[in-house]
């Protein structure tokens, strides 16, 4: 074969030789088959919860297994495609072969990229919590740009949104807001996400047009489902109600049920709007509290749990992870991967995978970098 073929033939099982020791490959094989069997006990479903589990365990095992057995048979047919053409002086087969493997390939780099997706709750759905920083009507109405740039790319992944807390700004935007984004891997892929985002532009609220510079925070942290033990004490809570306040909108109902409650050992606040049924957000705040608590032991792992909280009360310079510059060029950048894209726009429209590949391949942590231009 010739040397881009070689060299590409040569990328793709070397992808296919790392998946294989990312899903241990003998004792997957293994598991699959134990899984199996247990699936076929007609006692299973006794224990629904359980049987559940099992079953979502083997369907994830299968298909990594199937997916690997097939992207093997893939390259396998694709080399001796292209052997074939070459040896009858076929271009366009050889052509058409080759572009197959690209296609392998860059399946293979997703796969291996997903494979990273390993802690712990990386698989579950995540809470995305926005907050407005200094800065009054522009930090709020780049709050509210964050919170449509993060729902584009939540749906455009098939995920579902449910917004469960929003407080608005007094002449436009948002002050806060928290979302639940359900779907397999949402905090994996979220996850990096936490910090101070940075906006530079042309304020469409001045009537000078000057250039202004606005900060948001973002915090991500997983629903806790029953595979991770969290343990919360009544006496440690202090639970309000109140009514919901604003003008009304589209993703909260305007209700006299609203929950807060107060974490006080750590500080902790979670609230929840969105129902009618006081009983309902206090069962979707109390799980919001877990999934923080659970975060900050995650954050306490990392030895870092200092800085992040220090962070939450300085939405300002030198702690943003991202930069998005709008005036005078468009581009953004990661300050922590060095990533950037020009196409400001296409971000603001949910073009995030670029900075969460990147991140996640790097094995950035949540929290912030230091200040630079962007």
């Amino acid at each position: 074969m010739r040397a881009d073929a070689v060299n590409l033939t040569d990328q793709i099982r070397d992808g296919l030789v790392l998946m294989r020791r990312h899903l241990d490959w003998d004792n997957a094989r293994l598991r699959l088959d134990e899984l199996t069997s247990l699936a076929e006990d007609p006692k299973l479903w006794d224990d629904p919860d359980n049987a559940q589990k099992l079953m979502r365990e083997r369907t994830r095992l299968s298909d990594a297994i199937e997916a690997q057995l097939a992207a093997e048979q893939a390259l396998a047919d694709g080399i001796e495609l292209i052997e074939l053409a070459e040896a009858e002086d076929d271009g366009a087969t050889a052509e058409a072969a080759l572009a197959d493997l690209r296609a392998l390939k860059a399946d293979v780099d997703r796969r291996q990229l997903r494979a990273l997706l390993s802690g712990e709750a990386d698989r579950n759905d995540a809470f995305l919590e926005i907050h407005a920083g200094a800065g009054g009507t522009e930090s709020q109405d780049w709050a509210e740009m964050l919170q449509r740039m993060y729902s584009r790319w939540a749906e455009a992944r098939g995920y579902q949104l449910e917004w469960l807390e929003e407080s608005e700004g007094e002449e436009a935007g948002i002050k806060s807001a928290t979302i639940k984004v359900k779907g397999e891997d949402a905090y994996g892929w979220l996850k990096t996400e936490s910090g101070v985002h940075r906006l530079v532009r042309i304020s469409p609220f001045d009537s000078q047009a000057r250039r202004h510079t606005s900060f948001a925070s973002i915090w991500v942290y997983p629903v806790v489902d029953d595979d991770i033990e969290v343990e919360v004490l009544d006496k440690d809570l202090r639970i309000d109600t109140y009514r919901a306040s604003g003008a009304g909108g589209q993703h909260v109902n305007r209700t006299d049920s609203a929950v807060r409650i107060t974490h006080e050992p750590t500080g902790i606040v979670v609230q929840c709007q969105n129902d009618r049924s006081q009983h309902r957000n206090r069962a979707t705040a109390m799980s919001m509290l877990k999934a923080r608590l659970y975060e900050l032991e995650l954050q306490k792992r990392r030895e870092a749990s200092d800085a992040i909280e220090a962070n939450k009360t300085d939405i300002g310079w030198g702690n943003q992870i991202r930069s998005y510059v709008l005036q005078p060029y468009q581009m953004v950048k990661d300050l922590r991967t060095g990533v950037e894209k020009g196409n400001a726009q296409a971000v603001l429209d949910g073009d995030l995978d670029a900075f969460l590949e990147a991140s996640l391949a790097q094995g950035v942590t949540s929290g912030t970098a230091a200040d630079t231009d962007a």
